[in-house]
């Protein structure tokens, strides 16, 4: 009878003992789990990513992150974005309306407005800029200045040219896209300001917003695309 007791006692602090270690377990607070972005093993060292990311049909969302020396972290999220009016693909070609799929450089930025300041080169455009989309011309897929009567390639919108003195490029980003110039792969993508319509494959935002990510990027940020 006495053993019994004791055997039982024994039990009852063993499971009392259980109890609590599980208890201090589930209570124990958790570590932190670290961000990892969908594009993190894509952009090599950098440190400043826009991540554009399709919903469906032409609608996406934006994504902004930061890369500091506890890993990344999200400064901007859920932006409502506009892309190609068919969607975006791996597969781009000139006028196939479909955003590039892809990790691409940031390069420079350029507006009708003036300068919202930020770490980009930036240039103020007007009436003479133009992005040449002429497939025949040396210049294809970079901006050039020149008066329209006078421009040594085509100025035909038909011909993927583009005059940038319009509402949609108030700011803009340029896009790395093609920029070996490979003639019908595509030019004139931008990270530029919705009109609220789809584009004919850029990306598009809030004019305040871009105005903000365009204060925030550095050289060497990058852009990445996906599904």
């Amino acid at each position: 009878m006495t053993a019994s007791l004791h055997t039982m006692e024994g039990m009852r602090r063993l499971l009392t003992s259980l109890c609590v270690a599980v208890i201090a377990l589930v209570a124990a607070p958790q570590a932190r789990a670290e961000l990892v972005p969908w594009f993190a093993n894509q952009v090599g060292n950098a440190t400043q990513v826009v991540s554009v990311v399709g919903v469906g049909g032409s609608d996406a969302k934006v994504d902004v992150y930061e890369r500091t020396s506890s890993g990344w972290r999200a400064v901007g999220a859920g932006i409502p974005a506009k892309i190609g009016s068919k969607g975006m693909s791996p597969e781009h070609y000139d006028g196939s309306m479909l955003t590039p799929m892809g990790v691409y450089t940031l390069d420079f930025a350029f507006g009708t407005q003036p300068n919202p300041g930020g770490g980009l080169q930036y240039v103020q455009v007007g009436p003479n800029h133009w992005w040449d989309g002429d497939m025949k011309s040396p210049t294809y897929n970079t901006m050039q200045v020149c008066e329209k009567a006078k421009c040594p390639f085509s100025t035909a919108l038909s011909d993927g040219t583009e005059n940038l003195d319009i509402p949609q490029y108030a700011h803009a980003v340029v896009m790395g896209v093609n920029k070996q110039r490979i003639p019908g792969k595509g030019g004139a993508f931008f990270l530029h300001t919705t009109d609220g319509g789809p584009t004919a494959g850029c990306v598009a935002i809030d004019d305040e917003m871009l105005v903000k990510v365009m204060q925030w990027l550095r050289p060497g940020a990058l852009i990445a695309v996906s599904k």
